[in-house]
């Protein structure tokens, strides 16, 4: 094992000293045996070693420097991390002792570690650290223990704070959830509707798999159909062609009807392909009454029609199959 990986299992409390004194071949019978004794978790030792090591240009040592700290975080003294995650301003370092946090609440070593995170989320003065404590939490379980925080991000005077927090609730969502987790997607969808940063909105939108939406946040979805950014609206129609069955019937009737009176060709798009993903091949009757609206838009359909009359049932697969369709005409 490598010098530096040796010392810092040492730092991290994961190996034993021998504190004795050597022992040698004249030693007496009744010479004193050695005394294993372990070395105690320092938060101080490992933060000057962590802040040390962030400076390599090694990725793999600083993902190893993180684990340890993580790892480490459950055996920790609670009081001198919280103090160290309190002082510090830099924000590589508060995000570290974040995780840490995160780390211990995951584990239910101290439960409302997380929150202590989440408050300093909202409220540190530097959006640099703000930030920070933000990704601390991806990935997580944050999102369902921290109440409205999401909601509140989403209003937060920095556009690097707003966009962090959106990568969260897309990446919580498709990693931790699988989409199979409703008050997860719900939670996406509030938020998303609390922003008032288009660019936010679009992102969450745009990546949420709806399948497991609840029918309060169906309706908050269906309202993004009228915002003002052309983004919005396109998001908003990509993520209600995955609705749930009983918010099929709605969601097909807004789409189709907003198709008529739209202007912008790329919201149109989206909303055949919302059209398309909810109906599979039974959106074809549809498409084709579509089809005369907007001659521009013909060929788009016509390459939906024939991917959807393919008999395709799988959505990924049938994606490809349009775009295959497209491209041999």
């Amino acid at each position: 094992m490598p010098r530096y990986l040796q010392g810092l299992r040492a730092l991290g409390g994961l190996t034993l000293m021998l504190a004795s004194p050597v022992v040698t071949a004249q030693s007496t019978p009744s010479a004193a045996k050695p005394v294993l004794q372990g070395e105690s978790c320092s938060v101080r030792g490992l933060m000057d070693q962590l802040r040390q090591g962030m400076g390599s240009s090694s990725k793999a040592y600083r993902d190893y420097l993180q684990a340890v700290l993580r790892e480490a975080a459950v055996s920790l003294p609670s009081g001198e991390l919280h103090a160290a995650f309190e002082r510090e301003t830099d924000p590589v370092m508060v995000e570290q002792l974040a995780a840490a946090l995160v780390a211990r609440s995951e584990r239910e070593a101290e439960k409302d570690a997380i929150q202590t995170v989440a408050r300093r989320a909202l409220e540190d003065r530097d959006p640099s650290v703000r930030a920070a404590t933000v990704r601390a939490m991806r990935r997580t379980g944050a999102l369902e223990k921290t109440g409205d925080m999401y909601e509140r991000l989403m209003r937060d005077g920095s556009p690097e704070v707003r966009m962090e927090a959106a990568k969260n609730l897309i990446e919580d969502n498709e990693h931790v959830y699988s989409a199979h987790h409703g008050p997860a997607t719900d939670m996406a969808v509030n938020a998303a509707t609390a922003s008032t940063d288009p660019k936010v909105t679009a992102k969450i939108l745009e990546s949420l798999d709806t399948r497991k939406m609840g029918p309060e946040a169906g309706q908050k979805l269906l309202g993004m159909l009228g915002h003002e950014s052309a983004d919005v609206r396109r998001s908003a129609a990509l993520a209600l062609g995955s609705v749930p069955a009983a918010q099929m019937a709605p969601a097909r009737e807004a789409l189709v009807g907003m198709y008529r009176g739209e202007r912008d060709t790329g919201v149109r798009k989206a909303l055949v392909q919302g059209i398309a993903e909810l109906g599979f091949a039974d959106a074809v009757p549809e498409l084709r009454k579509l089809r005369s609206v907007d001659p521009g838009m013909a060929p788009e359909i016509d390459a939906w029609i024939r991917a959807l009359e393919s008999g395709v049932q799988e959505w990924g697969l049938l994606l490809r199959e349009k775009q295959r369709q497209q491209q041999v005409r």
